[in-house]
């Protein structure tokens, strides 16, 4: 026994029947998700006509805090970086300066150093000669004086009392 349906003077059978009963809640599903579509968009639109944009003021007004201590920032380290180039060249200056200083005591200290040797030199020199000199005075004094000496002892009055 197949299950018959009759409809409208149509007759349905087993096959027949299954097909029609899925074409209909297919029909009946796609309608539901038709409205259910267009109940989100019905709550949807009146959730965006209901929008209100938050107020971004305070952001904007931050953001031009931000931006003016930015620049300022920006003009400070302009400043300093300018500064240190100046010290800088400043510094270089002094260096070569210094250099140029420590160059000329260099020269002048060996130009000492050159007189203080030669004039060793010449004092050692100087004091030879007059050791020499004063040795040969001492020797011709005492030549001179073992003379006188020997000449007033040889002398035929000394022997007179």
């Amino acid at each position: 026994m197949a299950t018959e349906i009759d409809v409208g003077g149509i007759k349905f059978r087993g096959g027949r029947l299954f097909l029609i009963i899925t074409i209909l809640s297919s029909f009946v599903g796609v309608l539901w998700g038709g409205f259910e579509a267009y109940q989100r968009y019905l709550t949807m639109e009146k959730k965006i006509n209901s929008f209100v944009s938050p107020d971004l003021s305070g952001f904007d007004k931050k953001l031009e805090v931000l931006d003016t201590e930015f620049d300022m920032l920006q003009s400070e380290m302009s400043m300093i970086l300018e500064e240190v180039s100046l010290i800088a060249d400043v510094t270089r200056d002094m260096k070569n300066d210094l250099k140029g200083d420590v160059r000329r005591i260099e020269t002048i200290v060996e130009d000492v150093e050159q007189r203080v040797k030669q004039d060793s030199r010449d004092n050692a020199k100087d004091l030879k000669d007059t050791l020499d000199k004063i040795e040969s005075d001492m020797d011709e004094l005492e030549e001179k004086t073992s003379k006188l000496i020997r000449d007033a002892l040889e002398n035929p009055l000394s022997k007179l009392k």
